[in-house]
């Protein structure tokens, strides 16, 4: 997994509540099980019509938040069913940084699994980032992990919450297989021992 130190990246607004993971993933998209080239299906409902044409009127298909990798949105993003192809689609379009006032609870764990950094900020200061994104064109925003801050380039900053354990893993790319192989040697030295046992 790559590890997440500062990243800064264009926001797109997605100004939208109780987004669920049905519609982040649709289930027909679920076959597969490489965790690659689900980005293609992201919003699938609401990014293309259904003659498999661009929604011009949908947030991420507007020019000005082509390549963002930022995702703005309202509270309880990533409700509903417990798919981890909803990070993976995430990631695979490109987003880094998820910024919302809550997420639904395994949603959120699972975005650490996979590389994502999703931040709970209060909706006071959704609400201000929501304002900016439509004010500035090309408004971006830098997070840094090492910090706990999220910044601005007009001035404006917050400190966001996380855990130490998840900050740990992001800052050094350990996902659970990270995590178990880095203490491979001890892991050797029980099979060593165990496998004398008669």
């Amino acid at each position: 997994m790559q590890p997440f130190v500062k990243h800064t990246g264009l926001v797109a607004p997605l100004d939208r509540s109780n987004v669920d993971t049905d519609q982040i993933i649709p289930k027909q998209f679920l076959k597969r099980i490489e965790r690659t080239g689900f980005g293609k299906y992201l919003f699938f409902d609401w990014r293309l019509k259904q003659d498999g044409t661009e929604n011009p009127e949908f947030e991420l298909n507007q020019p000005e938040f082509r390549g963002a990798s930022v995702l703005l949105a309202r509270r309880n993003f990533g409700c509903g069913s417990s798919r981890e192809h909803a990070p993976w689609a995430l990631a695979d379009f490109g987003f880094r940084v998820l910024i919302a006032p809550s997420f639904a609870d395994i949603f959120y764990n699972n975005c650490f699994k996979n590389g994502l950094l999703p931040i709970r900020l209060p909706e006071g200061a959704i609400d201000v980032l929501f304002r900016k994104a439509s004010q500035f064109p090309g408004y971006t925003l830098t997070t840094d992990l090492e910090s706990c801050k999220v910044i601005d380039q007009y001035g404006w900053s917050m400190e966001f919450p996380i855990e130490p354990f998840r900050r740990h893993c992001l800052l050094n790319g350990l996902d659970d297989i990270g995590l178990t192989l880095a203490h491979d040697d001890r892991i050797a030295e029980y099979e060593q021992t165990h496998s004398a046992l008669p």
